[in-house]
Protein backbone atom coordinates (compact mmCIF):
# COMPACT_ATOMS: atom_id res chain seq x y z
CA UNK A 1 0.00 0.00 0.00
CA UNK A 2 1.65 3.25 -1.07
CA UNK A 3 1.08 6.39 1.08
CA UNK A 4 1.88 9.52 -0.21
CA UNK A 5 0.68 13.53 0.02
CA UNK A 6 0.11 15.42 -3.14
CA UNK A 7 -1.52 18.99 -4.40
CA UNK A 8 -5.17 18.14 -6.47
CA UNK A 9 -6.46 21.19 -7.51
CA UNK A 10 -4.84 23.67 -5.93
CA UNK A 11 -5.32 22.30 -2.41
CA UNK A 12 -3.04 19.99 -0.56
CA UNK A 13 -3.97 16.09 0.00
CA UNK A 14 -3.08 12.44 1.19
CA UNK A 15 -4.17 9.56 0.17
CA UNK A 16 -3.11 5.86 -1.52
CA UNK A 17 -2.07 4.91 -4.62
CA UNK A 18 -3.00 1.49 -5.64
CA UNK A 19 -0.91 1.71 -9.63
CA UNK A 20 -3.52 4.19 -11.40
CA UNK A 21 -6.00 5.90 -9.03
CA UNK A 22 -5.53 7.96 -5.60
CA UNK A 23 -8.00 7.22 -2.89
CA UNK A 24 -8.05 10.80 -1.18
CA UNK A 25 -8.02 10.38 2.70
CA UNK A 26 -7.79 14.01 3.60
CA UNK A 27 -10.46 14.53 6.45
CA UNK A 28 -11.91 10.95 6.49
CA UNK A 29 -10.12 8.96 8.92
CA UNK A 30 -9.57 10.38 12.45
CA UNK A 31 -10.34 13.98 11.10
CA UNK A 32 -6.56 13.65 9.78
CA UNK A 33 -5.75 16.52 7.30
CA UNK A 34 -2.31 15.39 6.42
CA UNK A 35 -0.36 11.94 6.52
CA UNK A 36 1.60 12.91 9.27
CA UNK A 37 -1.70 13.77 11.55
CA UNK A 38 -3.14 10.32 10.52
CA UNK A 39 -0.06 8.48 11.58
CA UNK A 40 -0.04 10.70 14.81
CA UNK A 41 -3.79 9.70 15.33
CA UNK A 42 -3.23 6.14 14.45
CA UNK A 43 -5.29 5.94 11.95
CA UNK A 44 -3.43 3.03 9.61
CA UNK A 45 -5.08 0.25 10.09
CA UNK A 46 -8.28 2.42 9.62
CA UNK A 47 -6.79 3.93 6.27
CA UNK A 48 -6.87 0.51 4.91
CA UNK A 49 -10.22 -0.66 5.39
CA UNK A 50 -11.08 2.55 3.76
CA UNK A 51 -9.33 1.96 0.92
CA UNK A 52 -10.54 -1.63 0.45
CA UNK A 53 -13.98 -0.18 0.51
CA UNK A 54 -13.60 3.39 -1.79
CA UNK A 55 -11.68 2.48 -4.47
CA UNK A 56 -9.36 5.37 -5.74
CA UNK A 57 -11.07 8.03 -7.76
CA UNK A 58 -8.34 10.92 -8.53
CA UNK A 59 -5.48 9.63 -11.80
CA UNK A 60 -2.16 10.18 -10.93
CA UNK A 61 -1.49 12.29 -14.39
CA UNK A 62 -4.37 14.96 -12.10
CA UNK A 63 -1.79 15.46 -9.27
CA UNK A 64 0.87 16.92 -8.00
CA UNK A 65 3.44 14.89 -6.21
CA UNK A 66 3.98 16.79 -2.67
CA UNK A 67 7.18 15.73 -0.16
CA UNK A 68 5.89 12.40 1.76
CA UNK A 69 5.32 13.85 4.69
CA UNK A 70 5.41 18.15 4.17
CA UNK A 71 5.10 19.37 7.67
CA UNK A 72 7.88 17.29 9.51
CA UNK A 73 8.39 18.16 12.98
CA UNK A 74 11.78 16.94 12.55
CA UNK A 75 14.33 15.75 9.78
CA UNK A 76 17.08 13.47 11.37
CA UNK A 77 19.72 13.24 8.77
CA UNK A 78 22.71 10.57 9.36
CA UNK A 79 26.30 11.60 7.47
CA UNK A 80 29.39 9.05 6.71
CA UNK A 81 26.88 6.15 7.33
CA UNK A 82 28.94 3.76 4.43
CA UNK A 83 32.28 2.28 4.44
CA UNK A 84 33.25 3.27 0.81
CA UNK A 85 31.69 6.97 1.32
CA UNK A 86 33.87 7.04 4.38
CA UNK A 87 36.88 6.28 2.24
CA UNK A 88 36.23 8.64 -0.36
CA UNK A 89 35.93 11.55 1.62
CA UNK A 90 39.90 11.04 3.56
CA UNK A 91 37.49 10.60 6.35
CA UNK A 92 36.91 7.98 9.42
CA UNK A 93 34.51 5.81 10.74
CA UNK A 94 33.24 7.72 13.73
CA UNK A 95 32.15 6.02 17.34
CA UNK A 96 29.00 7.47 17.19
CA UNK A 97 26.68 8.60 14.19
CA UNK A 98 27.52 11.63 12.22
CA UNK A 99 23.99 13.60 12.79
CA UNK A 100 22.95 16.92 11.57
CA UNK A 101 19.06 18.20 10.89
CA UNK A 102 17.14 19.39 7.84
CA UNK A 103 14.03 22.18 7.71
CA UNK A 104 10.93 21.39 6.03
CA UNK A 105 11.61 24.03 3.41
CA UNK A 106 14.56 22.09 2.39
CA UNK A 107 12.43 19.60 0.74
CA UNK A 108 10.94 18.93 -2.62
CA UNK A 109 8.73 15.78 -4.27
CA UNK A 110 8.86 13.47 -6.90
CA UNK A 111 8.75 14.67 -10.18
CA UNK A 112 9.27 18.24 -9.56
CA UNK A 113 11.95 19.71 -9.95
CA UNK A 114 15.60 20.23 -7.46
CA UNK A 115 16.32 23.37 -7.40
CA UNK A 116 20.34 24.37 -8.30
CA UNK A 117 20.85 27.57 -6.26
CA UNK A 118 21.97 30.33 -7.71
CA UNK A 119 25.21 31.17 -6.12
CA UNK A 120 26.82 27.65 -6.20
CA UNK A 121 27.64 25.00 -9.11
CA UNK A 122 28.56 22.65 -6.49
CA UNK A 123 24.81 20.75 -6.54
CA UNK A 124 25.63 17.03 -6.04
CA UNK A 125 23.15 14.27 -5.28
CA UNK A 126 22.99 11.49 -2.44
CA UNK A 127 20.74 9.08 -2.58
CA UNK A 128 19.25 7.56 0.92
CA UNK A 129 16.62 5.52 2.60
CA UNK A 130 14.22 7.59 4.88
CA UNK A 131 12.54 5.99 7.43
CA UNK A 132 8.73 6.96 9.40
CA UNK A 133 8.36 7.34 12.31
CA UNK A 134 4.91 6.37 13.64
CA UNK A 135 5.15 6.56 17.81
CA UNK A 136 6.48 8.77 19.88
CA UNK A 137 9.24 7.38 22.41
CA UNK A 138 12.57 8.09 23.96
CA UNK A 139 15.53 6.01 24.99
CA UNK A 140 14.19 3.68 23.04
CA UNK A 141 16.22 -0.02 23.13
CA UNK A 142 17.66 -0.71 19.79
CA UNK A 143 15.93 -4.09 19.76
CA UNK A 144 12.51 -2.76 19.77
CA UNK A 145 13.42 0.50 17.57
CA UNK A 146 12.15 -1.46 14.86
CA UNK A 147 8.56 -1.35 16.11
CA UNK A 148 8.42 2.61 16.25
CA UNK A 149 8.39 2.68 12.13
CA UNK A 150 5.47 3.26 10.45
CA UNK A 151 7.13 3.24 6.49
CA UNK A 152 9.77 3.80 3.98
CA UNK A 153 10.75 5.98 1.56
CA UNK A 154 13.47 7.70 -1.55
CA UNK A 155 15.43 10.48 -0.35
CA UNK A 156 17.73 12.63 -2.72
CA UNK A 157 19.67 14.17 -0.36
CA UNK A 158 21.17 16.87 -2.31
CA UNK A 159 24.12 18.96 -0.76
CA UNK A 160 25.75 22.57 -1.92
CA UNK A 161 29.01 21.28 -1.51
CA UNK A 162 30.94 24.51 -0.85
CA UNK A 163 28.66 25.72 1.14
CA UNK A 164 28.81 22.87 3.42
CA UNK A 165 32.35 23.38 3.39
CA UNK A 166 32.34 26.88 4.79
CA UNK A 167 32.86 25.05 8.17
CA UNK A 168 33.04 21.98 10.20
CA UNK A 169 29.45 22.50 10.57
CA UNK A 170 27.73 21.56 7.01
CA UNK A 171 24.06 22.27 7.93
CA UNK A 172 24.16 25.15 5.60
CA UNK A 173 25.41 23.06 2.58
CA UNK A 174 22.24 20.86 3.43
CA UNK A 175 19.14 23.12 3.73
CA UNK A 176 19.14 25.22 0.64
CA UNK A 177 15.47 25.29 -0.44
CA UNK A 178 14.16 22.85 -2.75
CA UNK A 179 17.10 20.63 -2.38
CA UNK A 180 16.09 17.12 -0.81
CA UNK A 181 13.28 14.93 -2.30
CA UNK A 182 11.45 12.95 -1.09
CA UNK A 183 8.96 10.46 -2.70
CA UNK A 184 7.34 9.54 -4.28
CA UNK A 185 5.58 7.60 -1.66
CA UNK A 186 5.70 5.44 1.52
CA UNK A 187 6.10 1.70 1.69
CA UNK A 188 4.32 0.86 4.65
CA UNK A 189 6.92 -1.19 7.30
CA UNK A 190 4.78 -4.00 7.46
CA UNK A 191 5.10 -4.65 3.95
CA UNK A 192 9.08 -4.81 3.88
CA UNK A 193 10.36 -7.97 5.62
CA UNK A 194 13.47 -7.32 5.65
CA UNK A 195 15.49 -3.56 5.17
CA UNK A 196 18.68 -5.02 4.86
CA UNK A 197 18.09 -6.88 1.74
CA UNK A 198 17.32 -3.85 0.23
CA UNK A 199 19.28 -2.15 -2.50
CA UNK A 200 19.88 1.53 -3.37
CA UNK A 201 20.95 3.54 -6.69
CA UNK A 202 21.11 6.65 -8.11
CA UNK A 203 21.07 7.37 -12.11
CA UNK A 204 22.44 10.60 -13.37
CA UNK A 205 20.82 10.89 -16.97
CA UNK A 206 20.35 7.47 -17.10
CA UNK A 207 23.74 6.44 -15.92
CA UNK A 208 24.85 4.62 -12.71
CA UNK A 209 26.73 6.81 -10.42
CA UNK A 210 25.94 5.25 -6.77
CA UNK A 211 24.36 1.47 -5.89
CA UNK A 212 24.85 -0.23 -2.65
CA UNK A 213 22.92 -2.77 -0.11
CA UNK A 214 21.28 -1.26 2.88
CA UNK A 215 22.96 -4.07 4.94
CA UNK A 216 25.91 -2.09 4.29
CA UNK A 217 24.90 0.67 6.93
CA UNK A 218 27.41 1.27 9.25
CA UNK A 219 25.23 2.69 12.04
CA UNK A 220 22.10 0.11 11.37
CA UNK A 221 18.61 1.53 11.59
CA UNK A 222 17.53 0.57 14.85
CA UNK A 223 21.06 1.34 16.06
CA UNK A 224 20.50 5.32 14.92
CA UNK A 225 16.82 5.60 16.26
CA UNK A 226 17.56 4.52 19.43
CA UNK A 227 20.83 6.93 19.38
CA UNK A 228 19.09 9.82 18.56
CA UNK A 229 15.87 9.14 21.14
CA UNK A 230 18.61 9.49 24.08
CA UNK A 231 18.69 12.79 23.27
CA UNK A 232 15.51 13.85 21.23
CA UNK A 233 12.18 12.01 21.56
CA UNK A 234 10.83 10.41 18.40
CA UNK A 235 6.81 11.67 17.18
CA UNK A 236 4.70 10.18 14.93
CA UNK A 237 5.39 11.51 11.33
CA UNK A 238 9.11 12.30 11.92
CA UNK A 239 11.83 11.58 9.71
CA UNK A 240 15.36 9.37 9.84
CA UNK A 241 17.32 10.10 6.49
CA UNK A 242 19.70 7.36 6.89
CA UNK A 243 23.18 8.31 4.77
CA UNK A 244 24.68 7.73 1.54
CA UNK A 245 26.66 5.47 -0.46
CA UNK A 246 30.36 6.39 -1.86
CA UNK A 247 29.88 7.53 -5.80
CA UNK A 248 28.76 10.71 -4.71
CA UNK A 249 29.95 13.73 -7.73
CA UNK A 250 32.10 15.69 -5.78
CA UNK A 251 34.27 12.95 -4.99
CA UNK A 252 34.60 11.57 -8.68
CA UNK A 253 37.28 12.25 -11.16
CA UNK A 254 36.51 14.69 -12.76
CA UNK A 255 34.31 15.90 -10.23
CA UNK A 256 29.84 15.91 -11.43
CA UNK A 257 27.72 18.16 -10.48
CA UNK A 258 24.48 18.62 -11.36
CA UNK A 259 23.22 21.03 -13.69
CA UNK A 260 19.98 22.80 -15.31
CA UNK A 261 18.64 20.29 -16.72
CA UNK A 262 19.66 16.92 -15.50
CA UNK A 263 17.19 13.95 -14.50
CA UNK A 264 18.32 12.27 -10.96
CA UNK A 265 16.52 8.67 -10.01
CA UNK A 266 16.52 7.29 -6.74
CA UNK A 267 15.82 3.79 -6.00
CA UNK A 268 15.14 0.97 -3.59
CA UNK A 269 14.21 -1.89 -4.45
CA UNK A 270 10.56 -2.87 -2.89
CA UNK A 271 10.10 0.58 -2.17
CA UNK A 272 10.24 2.87 -5.28
CA UNK A 273 11.49 5.18 -7.68
CA UNK A 274 11.98 9.03 -7.05
CA UNK A 275 12.79 11.23 -10.17
CA UNK A 276 13.32 14.97 -10.37
CA UNK A 277 14.62 17.46 -12.96
CA UNK A 278 17.15 20.06 -12.09
CA UNK A 279 16.31 23.79 -12.23
CA UNK A 280 18.44 26.75 -11.77
CA UNK A 281 17.44 28.98 -9.50
CA UNK A 282 16.22 32.06 -11.13
CA UNK A 283 15.11 34.67 -8.72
Amino acid sequence: MKFLSFLFKGKSKFGVYDGKNITDLTGKIKEANTLRELISKKGINEAKIFVTKNPGKINIDEIEFLPVIPDPGKIVCIGLNYHDHVEETGRTVEQNPVVFFRVPESQTAHNRYIQKPKISNYLDYECEMAVVMGETGKHINPENALNYIIGYSCYNECTVRDWQQHTSQFGMGKNFEKTGSFGPHMILAENISDYKKLTIKTKLNGKVMQEAKLSQLIFDIPTLISYVSKAIPWKAGDVLVTGTPGGVGFKRKPPVFLKDGDKVDVEISEIGLLSNIIKEEKN
